[in-house]
């Protein structure tokens, strides 16, 4: 396996609607030969969406041979390997946000999100149901630079948005 490509597909695109940060409505749009997978997700009360950051997939970025930055975020943050953040400038451009479902409609494969920090037809890679006993860990820490984020994903949201991050995505 070593040296060879991964092919891989889109399951569906991501939709925003809504030009205001405050309003705005997220779906996640599944490909018809997909929407059997999504049976039962309504079960659960939050989904990991894996995306392909697309609007940042060039051969330049991805060829690149300096895979340190100084991240765009944070408080003062030092020069680190792009594997010790979140950003998009990646080798492959995997991208992975964890949300809350609000719906599923599985007949028509569409299922709306509490928020997602993807872009209108973003790629959607998978979508995982969010297992406490998998995704959740008791006694974690983070870089320093980032001390002053909320610690949880429901305070995460309103904070991103008191940041202008959503002007961006609506734009």
């Amino acid at each position: 396996m070593i040296g060879k490509e991964i092919k891989m597909k889109p399951i569906g695109f991501v939709r925003v609607e809504g030009d205001d940060p405050s309003n705005t409505d997220f779906y996640l749009d599944i490909h018809k030969q997909y929407r059997s997978a999504l049976k039962s997700l309504d079960k659960f009360s939050h989904v990991i969406v894996l995306w392909w950051a697309h609007e940042n997939d060039t051969e330049e970025i991805r060829d690149q041979h300096k895979w340190s930055i100084i991240p765009p975020y944070g408080e003062n943050p030092k020069e680190t390997g792009i594997f010790a953040t979140r950003a998009e400038y990646r080798p492959n451009p995997i991208a992975i946000t964890a949300t809350n479902i609000i719906n599923v409609d599985q007949k028509n494969g569409v299922v709306k999100v509490d928020g997602l920090d993807a872009f209108n037809g973003t790629p959607i890679v998978d979508l995982k149901a969010y297992f406490p006993i998998c995704d959740r860990i008791r006694d974690c820490h983070i870089a320093p630079w980032l001390k002053d984020w909320p610690d949880w994903m429901e305070d995460g949201m309103v904070w991103w948005q008191e940041q202008g991050f959503f002007e961006e995505i609506s734009e």
